[in-house]
């Protein structure tokens, strides 16, 4: 099994002083910022996923572009389960 990188490795690029001061920012903010930030960092992140499914699937209604999301957050099994299958759109030409 591949071994998972440590903090260290994963933030090379912030010197030790500043880790400190973001250490104790997390040790002493109030519960309700920690989680104000956790829900930032969740809408970016799904904002993110969006976007890169917007790129990877231009032809894609909203609706559509919501369920493939919904397969990469929950996975393919249970957002099927959750919300049906991807309708697939006939081809041009097809009908």
């Amino acid at each position: 099994m591949k071994r998972l990188p440590t903090w260290r490795e994963m933030h090379m690029d912030t010197t030790p002083e500043v880790e400190a001061i973001q250490f104790a920012f997390y040790r002493s903010a109030p519960t309700w910022k920690k989680l104000e930030i956790a829900s930032q960092l969740n809408r970016m992140a799904r904002t993110l996923a969006l976007s890169g499914l917007r790129e990877r699937r231009p032809d894609a209604t909203a609706q559509e572009l919501q369920r493939y999301l919904a397969d990469m957050l929950l996975g393919s099994v249970l957002a099927e389960r959750a919300y049906g299958p991807i309708k697939q759109k006939e081809e041009a030409g097809n009908g």
